[in-house]
This record gives structure tokens, C-alpha cells and sequence, in this order.
């Protein structure tokens, strides 16, 4: 068992996902057809012996709370185990003050009461898969004050927009914490992802929340650069950073690529999420379906080509769709060709025959509209 608690924070304010982010939080959007995104944080901490969870929230908390319930299908130790979801101080999306600092200390009680002696925060917004028995493992040995997971990436230019990059000297430590903005191709992305001691996590919090009500933890953090030993643990493997609607719409088709879905899925490391019992797909005669990622419940009469399709779709007949994504309980009507779009859930799409976006601008249907 990884003796450290976890805390999967919301997102920050580099994150906005026009449209879907107006119905619920990010972490409970939909990817790839069956998850959420807040799937992947908790099953890596399930997976590396990670059984003390806390999920903050800061607004829309409906769908997540729905989605997390008891934390069963998480695989967390039943005996040992909590899910414990924690609302921001304001619920108010809008708020000024609406930071993760200020979440933590409005539930500091509830950290402050934690056994176990490392904490292991991680983003909702961030996909890739880790070991963080690994992780906490390295810091240890290290005798680092804080361990902070990075990716390297070629293409900074186009890719992590706005995401938290990192300056690190020959020793892997952290000189500074800057936004990327696309002023380089080469770039060390900060995962979000910190490992540090619980003692030292609380007295960040509460340094942070004497220096500014406005202060986020990464601004605590990079104003100790000079002070603390802050090292850097390189991840190598599959990264997705969704803080727009672009970045959505790429992780998902991206991932339709074979050899990118092999490098985060492996059989020895599962990531969980909350099922239901529908039946399976049911496609008519004479259907064409290509490289695409179709989810149980649907009927589908029309053709599909590279998309995705998520739970309960139907497809009426002599419909097409293309590099779109679909999320669940959606209707698509007779002879409607879709391309480059993402129609959000229960949305119909009946009267209007043709929808098509391109891939730098992907169009994007309203949850529960009719066109």
C-alpha cells in the first residue's frame, strides 16, 4: 500500500472549455465514449495503492458527484479506503476567489486529519497514466522538499497552450514555473501533478493563504523555487491537457490512433469508471464503421468514420459521421452528415442535414439541443 493520500484538485484558471464547461465540471466531461475524466487521476492512485482520496469540486457538481457515488467501482480498499468529495469554499464558477488555496484551507480540518505522512495531488484535467508508488518512492529517496511530475514535448508551439512549464537546471530542479505560450517548440511541461509530506503541503496552504487570497498552489510553489528543493521526475508515456475545447476534441481523436491508445491503456493497469447494464451495440445491415471507438447501447443505421460514439447514440439511417465526437444519450436523424463537430449529450440533430467544422475549428452542439 502507497503510503501517501491523494487530492485531485479542480481545474485552474488556464483551463476553459467553452460550451461543455457551462453544464458540469471538467472533470466529469466524457472521453472517449465511456470514461470521465476524472477517471483517470483516481485509477492511478487505486492502481499504485492510493486509498485515501479526496476530490474537490468548485462548481456544477451534480454530474460528478453521480459519477463518483461511493467510490466502489474505483476499487479503493473497502475497509481502509475513502472517496471523500470536498466542495470549494465558493461554488460560484464567476468567483474572484475561487482558487484552490482558498478550498484548502475551507476544508483544512479534513486534511489536517489524514494518517498517512505524503500527500499526492493531481489534476482532473491532465490524462496519462503513472505509478505513483514509483513516484512517491523517488521523491523519498531523493530527500527532495516537493517532487514535481513534467513531460518533455517537441511541440510546444502548437500543443499545452497555456499549461504550466517548467525551467530545471542539470539537476532536474525547478528554477521556475511559467505559462507556456507558444514561443518555443521544446518545453517542460509541468503534469500539475506534486509529491511532497503532508507536513509541508499544509504549511504551503497556509503560507500561500497569508500572502494573497488570490494565490493558486503552483504560484506558492514557484515563489519558493530559490528556497525549497523542488526536483522534477521526467514521465515518459501518452499526455492529454484539456483546457479548451480544441485540446478536448484532439485528446479524443487522437487517441484513436492505435499505438497512442497502447500507450495509455495496458492490461496491467486499468482505468475504472462508472458502469451501467445496457446492451450491447446493435448495427444494422449494409453499415460502415472505420476506425472508431463506439460504446454499448447504441443502434446504428448510418456510417461512422473515425469518431467517437458514447453511450446509447442512435444513428438513424443514411447518416454519416466524421472525425466528431458523440456523447451519450444523442440523436442522430435520417440522411444527417456530421464532420469535425462534438455534440454534447441528448442533443438531436434532425432538421439541419448537414454539420461540418474543420479540424482546427471544430463545431460544438449544445447539450439537449434540437436542430
Amino acid at each position: 500500500m502507497c503510503n501517501a493520500f491523494g487530492i485531485i484538485n479542480y481545474e485552474g484558471p488556464n483551463v476553459n472549455v467553452k460550451g461543455m464547461g457551462d453544464y458540469r465540471p471538467v472533470a466529469a466531461f466524457s472521453f472517449l465514449g465511456r470514461y470521465r475524466l476524472v477517471d483517470f487521476p483516481i485509477s492511478n492512485m487505486s492502481n499504485s495503492g492510493v486509498n485515501h482520496i479526496k476530490v474537490f469540486v468548485k462548481s456544477n457538481p451534480r454530474s460528478l458527484i453521480e459519477h463518483l457515488g461511493t467510490g466502489r467501482h474505483y476499487n479503493i480498499n473497502s475497509k481502509r479506503g475513502k472517496l471523500h468529495i470536498l466542495p470549494a469554499k465558493n461554488m460560484d464558477e464567476s468567483d474572484f476567489y475561487n482558487n484552490d488555496i482558498n478550498s484548502y484551507m475551507f476544508n483544512m480540518q479534513s486534511i489536517e486529519e489524514v494518517n498517512q505522512p505524503y500527500v499526492i495531488l493531481a489534476p482532473s484535467h491532465i490524462v496519462y497514466r503513472q505509478d505513483f508508488s514509483a513516484l512517491l518512492d523517488a521523491h523519498i529517496e531523493s530527500g527532495a522538499d516537493v517532487t514535481m511530475l513534467y513531460q518533455e514535448v517537441d511541440h510546444a508551439k502548437d500543443s499545452f497552450i497555456n499549461c504550466d512549464a517548467i525551467e530545471l537546471n542539470k539537476q532536474h530542479g525547478v528554477l521556475s514555473i511559467q505559462k507556456n505560450r507558444g514561443n518555443g517548440e521544446h518545453k517542460s511541461i509541468s503534469l500539475e501533478t506534486y509529491v511532497m509530506s503532508k507536513e509541508l503541503f499544509i504549511s504551503l496552504v497556509k503560507k500561500a493563504s497569508n500572502v494573497s487570497s488570490l494565490y493558486w498552489f503552483r504560484d506558492i510553489l514557484n515563489d519558493l523555487c530559490t528556497e525549497l528543493d523542488i526536483r522534477g521526475y521526467e514521465h515518459k508515456g501518452f499526455v492529454a491537457c484539456i483546457n479548451d475545447f480544441k485540446s478536448y476534441y484532439n485528446s479524443n481523436i487522437g487517441l484513436l490512433d492505435l499505438e497512442k491508445a497502447k500507450d495509455l491503456f495496458a492490461r496491467d493497469w486499468p482505468f475504472y469508471t462508472r458502469t451501467n447494464d445496457s446492451c450491447p451495440t446493435k448495427y444494422h445491415s449494409d453499415v460502415t464503421v472505420q476506425n472508431s471507438m463506439v460504446s454499448n447501447g447504441c443502434e446504428v443505421e448510418g456510417d461512422i468514420y473515425n469518431s467517437i460514439i458514447g453511450r446509447g447514440v442512435n444513428i438513424k439511417k443514411g447518416a454519416v459521421i466524421k472525425n466528431s465526437v458523440i456523447l451519450p444519450g444523442a440523436f442522430i436523424g435520417e440522411d444527417v452528415h456530421i464532420e469535425n463537430v462534438v455534440v454534447d449529450k441528448k442533443a438531436r440533430i434532425i432538421r439541419k442535414k448537414e454539420l461540418k467544422g474543420t479540424s482546427d475549428t471544430p463545431l460544438y452542439v449544445k447539450r439537449n439541443d434540437k436542430i
